[in-house]
């Protein structure tokens, strides 16, 4: 038997200014409505579909501060503001940023939308009403087509279609939030009934080796370039994770048992902190599988099972996710038809399972659970439709989330030493290894160091009290 392990990430940077309360970027907001929940209640129509999805606490608080209304996002702000009373500015900023969407897969969806964006690429004037509706349908279209179909006042948004007033931009806009409120509460119901298993990354999404040593790009990357001095503070990262499993038992009641580590980045140096957390299992990129067992070939045999980290401090079971499948989906399959992409998709399943004679093998899809959906037509819905309903008829195919898989297939192999890297490329070079990058370790240090300092302080002054 196949066992195919969805792990679908969520994830948005933490773009909220803690001193004003602002958010730049409205990210979190309209990927929430588009992504995050929509995801889960599509399993409800299939029940044989077990799947992971991991969450990030940062990305769940700065959800909550849309719920409890104490984000401050400009985006949203103008889209609530009366048309009418819009200033030039506010017509310069809706016009440089409420056509960010796919244009060819979202945009041209609503007929009223493409005929705004043909206009503002001729520089012809907008109307009052040509603002008011590119306000709505900015934050209408980002709404996933399921909710779209199911909240009434987007249905009629929808028919609608143009010539919008204020009262339909206010139903859109609070509708919204009304989806942004149901994600929590959604999750708690997928989990409730066996159907998901939700993961955990550390808290503010932090690259976890690089916080214990900026050294560790070495490790990764032999020729990388590292900052002037180590950035060297291991106990942030167990602070960071520590922090996640805290936030997660607080919503869910459970602690995590899964835990992506931010960009799949991992090393020697960090597993003491998460096996000691009381994580039973992480994933990562299959570079790190075969760098870590010095193969000199992609060896799927090793790819598709479990591997046992046993160290001193504790135990951990790690998978490592099939690139070339997850980026099939992630990456390409948006050009297809949604039927021959699943059909491509299958066939390459099939054949891992004849490979291997129908002997249990363990295959990982680990990618981005949002980015990917808009270049989807209708949001991906075709697809993982189509290919929800394959792999629940299927007898040779069986999804599972990874603590189901582990639970029935412990780990029988084991790796006496985890190669440092994340899934991109294996390395650090995203965060490092240019001169902007390592003068921006050189600053964190220093901001760590008088941090630390301001701490030391304020411990000998409350002594002295």
């Amino acid at each position: 038997m196949l066992y195919l392990a969805f792990i679908f990430h969520m994830h948005q940077p933490y773009y909220k200014n803690l001193l004003t309360g602002e958010s730049p970027l409205p990210w979190v907001r309209l990927h929430g409505v588009k992504d995050y929940l929509d995801m889960v209640e599509l399993l409800e129509n299939y029940p044989e579909i077990h799947q992971t999805f991991n969450i990030v606490p940062s990305l769940i608080e700065q959800i909550e501060s849309y719920t409890d209304r104490s984000v401050k996002d400009t985006f949203l702000e103008l889209s609530y503001k009366p048309a009418n009373d819009l200033t030039p500015d506010d017509k310069n900023f809706i016009l440089r940023n409420f056509f960010s969407i796919n244009r060819e897969k979202v945009v041209s969806l609503f007929p009223r939308y493409y005929e705004l964006s043909f206009r503002h690429q001729k520089n012809i004037e907008f109307t009052n009403q040509d603002y008011l509706d590119l306000q709505v349908l900015f934050n209408l279209a980002w709404i996933d087509p399921s909710f779209r179909q199911k909240l009434e006042p987007l249905r009629v948004a929808v028919v609608k279609g143009r010539f919008f007033s204020e009262e339909d931009k206010h139903a859109v806009l609070d509708a919204q939030l009304e989806i942004l409120e149901g994600i929590i509460p959604g999750y708690k119901k997928a989990a409730e009934r066996g159907q998901v298993e939700f993961s955990v990354t550390p808290y503010y999404h932090p690259i976890l080796p690089l916080l214990c040593s900026t050294n560790a790009a070495k490790e990764a990357n032999p020729h990388s370039r590292l900052p002037e001095k180590e950035f060297n503070y291991p106990e942030d990262a167990k602070e960071q994770i520590d922090n996640a499993i805290e936030f997660y038992h607080k919503r869910f009641g459970a602690n995590p048992k899964g835990m992506w580590p931010s960009e799949e980045s991992v090393s020697e140096l960090i597993l003491p902190f998460i096996s000691g957390s009381g994580i039973n299992w992480i994933v990562t990129d299959e570079a790190i599988l075969f760098r870590s067992l010095k193969a000199k070939k992609r060896e799927t045999k090793l790819l598709y099972q479990p591997h046992l980290l046993k160290r001193k401090e504790g135990e951990l079971n790690v998978v490592f996710r099939d690139r070339n499948l997850s980026d099939l989906i992630g990456f390409v399959y948006h050009n297809w038809k949604a039927g021959k992409a699943v059909d491509d998709f299958m066939k390459h399943l099939e054949a891992i399972n004849q490979a291997f004679k129908g002997a249990d093998t363990l295959v990982t899809i680990a990618m981005d659970g949002e980015n990917a959906w808009e270049y989807f037509a209708n949001d991906g819905h075709d697809f993982l439709n189509n290919l929800y309903l394959r792999l629940s008829e299927s007898k040779t195919i069986k999804t599972t989330t990874v603590s189901e898989y582990l639970k029935e297939h412990p780990a029988k192999l084991r790796i006496k030493h985890l190669a440092t890297g994340s899934w991109i490329y294996g390395n650090f070079d995203k965060w490092m290894n240019n001169s902007f990058k390592t003068k921006a370790w050189d600053w964190l240090l220093e901001a760590r160091e008088e941090l630390k300092k301001s701490k030391h302080n304020t411990s000998k002054l409350a002594i002295k009290q």
